[in-house]
């Protein structure tokens, strides 16, 4: 059993690197070019081994029948092979070079071929993929090109048929080649464009999950998948309760200008990584990081009865979180945290550089209640503590003057009462 798991874990790394290896070949030459014409040239590099692939095996076919007879034959194949490995080399030309380098070359070398054999042999269906490549290779943003390469393929395809019938042929092909190429042509024509057109899927697939993934990022996943469904409509909602979370490192600013840059950015990153994580464990929505401080929300982008409780219980894990991050970095940090609960409003601003954001009178308040808060604390509206008191024990702050907003009594979240 040990010996056929380690052959299949052999097997599936084997296959992991053919994949890698291969990956890399499609990408030769594609570097420093925009994601969306290096995918586009990843089509083109493809295309180019798929020609040369079939230009090798013509050529062998051709020696096997009468390599004397039909040297002309071998010889273009293998150069229409030399021509389509070197395409990758060609983008370094220009994005067009080697698409348009192909095409002339492939042209060129069917009509050749057709010329030399006769229309019989079925080699000017090669032509019809022109049908359907010239979008792939070319891309629409380069449109004339695509109604060149179609225009030329077909016209070349009927001009092969009317001129250069079996009895104009420069040589005479033996009736069993014939039937060799013509089941060879149709299945080369069929595999290339299947080939190339699954590539191109693949490549607008894995774009199209690289755009949701980033959108992800960016956006709530229910207020992203709104957007996508109604790309024009304007995301703006009224929520009647909700609550809203605000946190900042006492004392982090100073610090950081004795750090410098990059250990801030580490330290940052490292903080708010950990947030992330237990805001995705207590089913809490991240708004947005402003320096050191951290934003939260729930009930806001989906409803949720208990989103007081949820956001109760991320704030308690955060002065923990916090402390142990700080003792790993070797210096003391303490958080500060205020909440509100209210209603609130959000919605995507921006059109181009977008995001989500909540607004509204429980926004400010709970950002005033951070900063009138207490290091290692949570710091809770009235409204807050009211609608918590019977899932948590609180201490009360009395009544604190809160800047902007007046004199409020205001309470300090100390634990989860044990059910």
């Amino acid at each position: 059993m040990s010996t056929s798991r380690t052959n299949m874990s052999g097997a599936s790394k084997g296959l992991a690197g053919l994949a890698n290896r291969l990956s890399s070949y499609t990408e030769l030459g594609t570097q420093g070019y925009p994601p969306q014409v290096r995918r586009r040239l990843m089509i083109v590099n493809v295309t180019a081994y798929l020609i040369a692939i079939f230009s090798l095996f013509y050529a062998g076919l051709f020696a096997v029948y009468d390599i004397e007879k039909y040297m002309p034959l071998v010889l273009a194949n293998l150069l229409l092979v030399a021509v389509a490995l070197l395409a990758p080399l060609t983008h370094r030309v220009s994005e067009i070079c080697a698409a348009v380098i192909i095409a002339i070359a492939e042209f060129a070398g069917l009509f050749f071929f057709v010329r030399t054999l006769g229309h019989d042999s079925g080699v000017q269906i090669n032509y019809l993929v022109a049908a359907a490549i010239p979008f792939a290779i070319f891309g629409l943003t380069h449109l004339w090109l695509v109604i060149t390469a179609i225009v030329s393929g077909l016209a070349l395809h009927i001009a092969a048929w009317f001129l250069y019938p079996t009895a104009n042929a420069l040589v005479s092909p033996d009736p069993a080649l014939l039937n060799n190429l013509y089941i060879s042509s149709v299945l080369t024509t069929g595999c290339i464009i299947a080939v190339i057109v699954l590539y191109a899927f693949t490549l607008a697939d894995r774009a199209r999950a690289e755009a949701d993934a980033l959108l992800g990022h960016i956006l709530p996943d229910p207020v992203a998948e709104r957007l996508k469904a109604r790309p024009g409509e304007r995301i703006a909602d009224s929520i009647p309760h909700a609550s809203v979370m605000f946190t900042d490192l006492s004392g982090f600013t100073p610090l950081a200008q004795k750090l410098g840059a990059e250990q801030t950015l580490d330290i940052l990153d490292d903080i708010f990584t950990q947030f992330d994580a237990l805001a995705t464990r207590h089913r809490v929505e991240k708004i947005k990081t402003i320096g050191d401080g951290y934003m939260a929300v729930c009930g806001v982008v989906e409803p949720a009865d208990d989103h007081g409780v949820r956001l109760a219980r991320l704030a308690l894990d955060l002065p923990p979180a916090v402390s142990d991050l700080s003792r790993r970095h070797g210096m003391n940090l303490q958080i500060r945290i205020g909440l509100a609960s209210g209603p609130v409003m959000a919605g995507v601003i921006g059109a181009d550089k977008f995001f989500y954001d909540v607004w509204g009178e429980t926004v400010n308040l709970a950002s005033r209640l951070e900063s009138h808060g207490l290091p290692g604390e949570v710091h809770v509206s009235e409204d807050m503590q009211h609608t918590l008191k019977d899932h948590f024990h609180f201490e009360s702050r009395g009544r604190i003057d809160i800047k902007g907003v007046g004199r409020l009594e205001t309470w300090l979240l100390k634990r989860e009462k044990m059910s």
